[in-house]
């Protein structure tokens, strides 16, 4: 089976329909969405309206912190995320609401652990920074393969039977053996605002058969994107930055 991993979409949804699109070109056959649907972006209706779809016809959704934050005002937020939370708010209906507010921390699949943030306290919003914080995430669940998203940069983290770590940063288009006598925590990067120093939409691609990982890139519509930030009157560096994906 090909699975598609999205994580922190945050309402972009020019980024999102593009690496949907080629997502579905490449034979995907089951979707996982790892928080951080709103935020940020421009698109927040439109964003929880298609993730309920996809939940409603099978895909699996985990919850981010700022979709936690629209619920729950004491969410901790820098000053200008909190300001697109509170204009998010009014933008999203009761029944998309409801279904962040019921959205789950984490959820285990056939050996694998769906996650925002890591493992070892998911409602704490830790970024995975280096091996230090990978380790702890991955010492806090039996599961082989750990995904992630929060720190919106794409990483692979690895740990042997002799507790030796290894930190990776994957390639695009390149599969990655997932090792089975390695247990795996997959970094997958964000869908709608990246941070690595490349603009292009990042999300991955598992295949469960030739137990492989290929981290992808999606060119996107980045202009448009950044043209409904500002049409909205949410914070002009939310538009600009997008185009350096920082």
């Amino acid at each position: 089976m090909l699975i598609a991993i999205f994580a922190d979409i945050h309402a972009n949804r020019q980024a999102f329909e593009a690496c949907l699109t080629q997502a579905r070109s490449a034979g995907a056959q089951r979707f996982v969405l790892l928080g951080d649907y709103v935020g940020y972006g421009a698109d927040p209706d439109w964003a929880v309206t298609t993730v309920m779809d996809m939940v409603e016809q099978g895909a699996l959704a985990v919850l981010g912190n700022h979709d936690n934050a629209i619920n729950v005002p004491s969410e901790s937020m820098n000053a200008e995320a909190q300001m697109v939370i509170e204009w998010t708010r009014s933008q999203l209906g009761p029944e998309q609401r409801k279904f962040l507010e019921r959205l789950p921390l984490a959820l285990h699949d056939q050996g694998r652990l769906y996650v925002h943030s890591e493992a070892s306290k998911p409602k704490s919003w830790i970024y995975v920074k280096s091996t230090v914080e990978a380790a702890t995430s991955l010492e806090a669940t039996p599961a082989h393969i750990t995904f992630c998203g929060h720190i919106h940069q794409p990483a692979l983290y690895s740990l042997s039977i002799t507790a030796k770590m290894t930190a990776f940063t994957p390639v695009a288009g390149a599969p990655i053996p997932m090792l089975p006598g390695r247990r795996w925590l997959a970094v997958i990067g964000s869908v709608g605002q990246p941070r690595d120093g490349n603009p292009a939409a990042a999300y991955a691609l598992l295949d469960t058969e030739k137990k492989e990982i290929t981290y992808c890139r999606v060119p996107y519509d980045i202009d448009e994107a950044a043209a409904r930030i500002r049409k909205a009157g949410l914070p002009l560096w939310l538009a600009e930055r997008l185009f350096v994906g920082n």
